[in-house]
């Protein structure tokens, strides 16, 4: 039973959020601070996991994140309702009679620094809880249901041209010039963010749009999955402005885009520098890996990025562990705190993790490429 619990660790973590958060003055800053301390920490001290578990009950583990949905939508309106300047009367009896939330007591209790660590633990959690499963539902196009939640997890985040890009576009373009997803040497994490963002939404129409005339739909119509990605996006905007005014709108479009951005740092992460030859296969070499057991269960096993791009039909449980691929030097979380605050430091370690890999894992073509880009 144990290897389904796990599973539930992301559910546990958005709970302990909304419960610490409801308790006012200093509760989201200390959390906060405790929040990055057992991921940083979990990761360098709880060591790695490579095993593939068989599952009976496959439901088990993808209920926790039916229930992230639900728990997502709590603490985006919390936080919409605190920073807005709407008095939403009706709204705070809503938690305080069904959810035992005194939104009035957080609102006039926090801190200013208590106020930036909600937003970053919003943030976060929209990142982790919304975004990384909904890339994981989003690959699994026979399923309604799947796919039904996974694009209002990305909704969250104003990204639905992820679930076209990232499994049409990125999959075949991984580690060559054209994807907006790989970060090249030595570029700078801040000027790697807002390039990507844009060029992934532009590759995405032009997908979206190829696909549709294929199919002899109107690009311009309900078929559009893009146009209805946004549709979701604008419908929880809008919720956001009946139940917290303009100011409550303004920052669930923050928490939105840092979340956004937040993706980007781990698209950053997961194969930077790394190069392929035009018209050969992707192969386990492309990725960076980590097994770190914390990254690994709250990322839902994105860190076995190999594998995903091997066979990204796969579940996030049956993946590879692949121990002798590529390896980042800490979890992938671990390394998005490095890679944010400390990006010197991160690319530093990077550069001798390159060297490794030209000389060990690079094809005599793939180090021209290499040299050429040097």
């Amino acid at each position: 039973m144990l290897k389904y619990l796990k599973y539930y660790l992301s559910t546990l973590l958005l709970l302990l959020t909304i419960y610490v958060c409801a308790l006012g003055s200093h509760a989201p800053t200390v959390f906060f601070i405790g929040f990055s301390l057992f991921i940083i920490l979990g990761d360098i001290f709880l060591g790695k996991d490579v095993t593939i578990k068989k599952y009976s009950y496959p439901f088990l583990i993808n209920l926790p994140i039916y229930i992230n949905l639900f728990l997502l939508i709590i603490l985006v309106t919390m936080v919409v309702y605190v920073f807005g300047n709407q008095s939403s009367i009706w709204f705070v009896d809503i938690f305080q009679s069904y959810l035992f939330i005194d939104l009035l007591h957080i609102k006039h209790s926090i801190t200013l620094l208590d106020k930036f660590a909600f937003i970053f633990l919003t943030t976060f959690l929209i990142g982790i809880i919304g975004t990384v499963p909904g890339h994981e539902f989003t690959h699994r196009k026979r399923d309604k249901l799947d796919m039904f939640i996974g694009n209002w997890l990305l909704a969250f985040s104003w990204d639905c041209a992820f679930a076209i890009e990232h499994v049409y576009g990125h999959h075949k373009n991984v580690c060559l010039p054209s994807d907006p997803a790989t970060a090249r040497r030595g570029q700078n994490l801040y000027t790697f963010i807002i390039p990507a963002i844009i060029a992934e939404q532009r590759d995405a129409w032009k997908i979206e749009f190829d696909h549709l005339q294929r199919r002899g739909y109107s690009p311009y119509g309900i078929h559009n999955k893009m146009i209805i990605g946004y549709l979701r996006s604008i419908f929880i905007s809008l919720s956001a402005y009946f139940i917290g005014g303009s100011l409550g709108m303004l920052f669930y479009l923050l928490c939105a885009f840092l979340a956004k951005s937040l993706l980007e740092v781990i698209n950053y992460t997961e194969h930077y520098g790394l190069v392929r030859e035009p018209n050969q296969p992707v192969c386990n070499r492309h990725s960076w890996n980590s097994n770190n057991i914390v990254s690994s269960i709250l990322l839902y096993n994105v860190t076995r990025h190999s594998a995903h791009h091997e066979k990204s039909n796969l579940k996030f449980w049956e993946l590879d562990a692949y121990p002798d691929s590529p390896m980042m030097p800490q979890g992938y979380l671990s390394m998005l705190y490095m890679a944010i605050f400390l990006p010197f430091i991160y690319r530093k370690l990077m550069a001798k993790k390159l060297m490794d890999w030209d000389e060990n894992y690079a094809t005599p073509e793939e180090r021209k490429i290499v040299m050429n880009q040097n």
